[in-house]
Order: structure tokens, then sequence, then C-alpha cells
């Protein structure tokens, strides 16, 4: 008998709010690091659908293993998301050397206000920045047709006391970042 379709993409838009958003719809408990075990999580997806009634930690794996970013780790019978998170206390991550350059896309008109003030989280707990202008451009394209990709300094706004930490390849995090690391492109609205 042929296992049935699995929607992996679906499956990693429920784990993530149960993870980085509202764990306590799902009744899990986040320890301070994002954690929880894995059999937790998968008796709250198998209750979300019924068709998930068999969901195994495979099919976790396999969801991490097919996701264009990686959003969610497995280890030693636990799983997290990596970043992205709005719960309400704030997630222990350990600081670490970032890149010389770090990228962030984001709306025209989003730029004006960071120009002003740096880059705040905005209801997460970490600003998001990326390893590449592609990958940046794809965040910048949720927000606005045509992005705007800003060049964060990382490296010096590191020694400068700013803190980064690894979301994962892609994904770096930073508290915030003030506007004096930030190259902005010339021409942005006023």
């Amino acid at each position: 008998m042929n296992k049935p379709y699995l929607d992996y993409v679906f499956l990693s838009r429920i784990a993530s709010h149960a993870l980085r958003h509202e764990p306590w719809l799902y009744e899990l408990e986040l320890d301070d690091e994002g954690w929880v075990p894995v059999e937790e999580l998968l008796s709250a997806l198998r209750a979300e659908k019924p068709e998930w009634s068999a969901l195994k930690e495979a099919d976790l794996a396999a969801m991490i293993a097919n996701s264009d970013k990686k959003r969610h780790e497995l280890h030693e019978g636990k799983i997290r998301a990596l970043y992205g998170h709005s719960v309400q206390d704030k997630l222990l991550k350990q600081p670490a050397e970032p890149p010389a350059v770090l990228y962030h896309g984001t709306s025209p008109e989003t730029a004006v206000l960071i120009r002003a003030s740096g880059l705040q989280p905005m209801g997460r707990q970490y600003v998001h920045l990326s390893v590449d202008t592609a990958t940046a451009e794809q965040v910048g394209r949720r927000k606005a047709r045509a992005p705007v990709l800003l060049e964060v300094q990382a490296k010096v706004a590191a020694a400068s006391g700013v803190a980064f930490y690894r979301g994962n390849d892609l994904v770096w995090l930073a508290d915030q970042v003030p506007a004096q690391f930030i190259e902005f492109p010339g021409r942005l609205p006023r």
C-alpha cells in the first residue's frame, strides 16, 4: 500500500506556527532554547488534521530536508524552530562572529524608517539578516514587488558591540542594528 501524499510546505507552516508563535494553542511548552519533545509536537499535529494520524518523526525529518530554507532542527528526540519566534519569552541564542556583510530585504517605505532608526525586530524576537542577496531579495519580495536590499556591515557592527547570532546557514539574527552600520541604496522614497 502506498503512503499518502504529505504536503511538506503545509506541514512546515503548521509546525512553524506551533514552534514560533503560539505553542500554547498546541499545548506545547518550549524550553529556554525553543526545544520541545518530538512526540509532543507529533501528538499536537496528529490532533490538528485527521490525515496526519500516522505522522512520524521521519516525516518531520523529511519536512526539514525538503524545505527551501532550514527553518527547523531535530536533535536527540527534540525539535525546534531555528528563528522567527514571536513568543513572549525571548529564546536564548549564543552570540557568534558574523560574516563581514549581511543583507536585509525590505520595502522602500520601510527602508526609509530603517535609515532613521536602524533595524528593529518589529514584533519578532530578533532582526533577520541573510547571508546572500538572493535570500534577502526573496524575503523582501514578501514585502514589496520591488524590494530594497540593505547591506549590513556586520563585522564592523559586531566589533562595536552589536550582538549577532547564527540562525542557520542562510539566516543570521541580531537584537537590533543601528543605522550607522547599514548601507542604503541611493534612491529611496522621501
